[in-house]
């Protein structure tokens, strides 16, 4: 007797497994967008990375494994509370599948925990915090743009080797920022420069005169500004009108968005060194891939984000193909087996830490006389290996890393 009841306990459990069992749950595969669709970080991510998404389902012919993909957006108003809500939302109550997002480095700190807890794949295309593929990483959790140890490492480099080698640093109050200084403080002092000061700004600030004010006063060869979004024209405009770069000192981007510099201009940013994983004008491919953006989106040019948000849908519905379901931890398996192939990365495998392991390029920022067209901003000066650009294992806080 005892043992027909456990059969029929376990013929009610098969009855009730979930349907990726059998394909796709729910019979849609939805994929959540989630970033600022309004406030100071909408330009860098925000309407035009959900019109990448789209143009990435386009592509996959709208459908995977017979069954239609669905794209869902959230506002997370730069609220960590409003954030996580809607990835609770999404994943419990709406059978959201996986999650694409720029957030904040606070809130995405909060969905990757939740994510990690459901089994469901997070991808990161703006989020620039380097803890999500380090102390923080996560086997959910994938890391599509840049981060706050990769971008830095470079531009300290160059800039060191120039003689450049005391710095003051503007950042952003919160996770983000703090972090972006932290990595970039490292590679200062590693190559034998010193910081002499730095302040921290709140986020959406409008006026930049005390913190400019202050760098201004510490005489340091190179102001590093930590912060992005509306923070960074800001600053950068105001900057011009106290006359830093006249002064002799360097102003030095620690990320920089192409829609900054279309926003800014090229007589505020000319001569500026960045490194950036993205430009529209590289190549035939990334071209045509920009003509398309620009037909779906009125115009407007992608950046780094949005044409990643692009490749990290593209590639996480060739994994939903190749597993045959949505399943978080089987199409996590996929993304990893098959390397990222598209118009801008070529066989670029994903790492154990969920790092992307793309290449970046140092690029200049042209003068207003060396553009000869719409966003003809930028010569790409060299391409940095993605071995030389990201954290090296031997470095790595991640135990999935560590292991291999």
């Amino acid at each position: 007797m005892r043992s027909t009841k456990l059969a029929a306990c376990l013929a009610v459990l098969a009855l009730a497994s979930p349907a990726w069992a059998g394909g796709i749950s729910g019979d849609v595969v939805k994929i959540g967008v989630m970033n600022d669709q309004s406030g100071p970080y909408a330009d860098n991510c925000g309407p035009g990375s959900v019109a990448a998404a789209r143009l990435a389902v386009q592509d996959a012919g709208g459908t995977v494994a017979g069954k239609k993909i669905e794209i869902v957006v959230a506002d997370d108003q730069n609220k960590p509370d409003v954030g996580a809500l809607a990835a609770k939302k999404w994943i419990d109550d709406e059978g959201v599948d996986a999650i694409v997002g720029c957030s904040t480095s606070a809130i995405a700190l909060a969905v990757s925990d939740f994510m990690k807890e459901r089994k469901k794949p997070y991808l990161l295309a703006g989020t620039a915090s380097s803890a999500f593929t380090n102390e923080k990483c996560s086997p959910m959790t994938t890391q599509w743009v840049q981060d706050t140890y990769a971008l830095p490492r470079a531009t300290v480099k160059s800039l060191l080797a120039q003689g450049q080698d005391t710095w003051f640093f503007i950042t952003v109050d919160y996770a983000f920022g703090k972090a972006w200084q932290a990595d970039t403080t490292k590679f200062i002092e590693q190559g034998g420069g010193k910081v002499v000061g730095s302040v921290l700004h709140p986020l959406n600030t409008s006026d930049f005169s005390s913190f400019l004010l202050r760098a201004q006063s510490s005489k340091a060869k190179v102001i590093a500004l930590a912060n992005s979004g509306s923070d960074f024209a800001n600053v950068m405009k105001q900057a011009q009108e106290f006359g830093i770069a006249q002064g002799g000192q360097k102003l030095a981007p620690l990320g920089l968005f192409i829609n900054a510099t279309h926003g800014i201009g090229l007589q505020v940013l000319q001569g500026v060194r960045l490194t950036t994983p993205f430009y529209w004008d590289r190549t035939e491919e990334t071209r045509a891939f920009a003509k398309r953006y620009q037909a779906a989106f009125g115009g407007r040019m992608p950046n780094e984000a949005q044409a990643s948000t692009y490749s990290a849908v593209r590639h996480y519905l060739k994994a939903v193909a190749a597993a045959g379901t949505d399943e978080g931890e089987a199409v996590m398996a996929k993304m990893r087996a098959i390397p990222v192939e598209d118009f801008e990365m070529k066989g670029v495998p994903i790492r154990a830490d969920g790092q992307v392991m793309r290449p970046l390029y140092a690029a200049r920022i042209k003068a207003p006389a060396e553009s000869k067209y719409p966003y003809d901003y930028y010569e790409i000066v060299s391409t940095v290996a993605a071995q030389d650009a990201w954290r090296p294992p031997s470095e790595s806080a991640c135990p999935a890393l560590k292991a291999q």
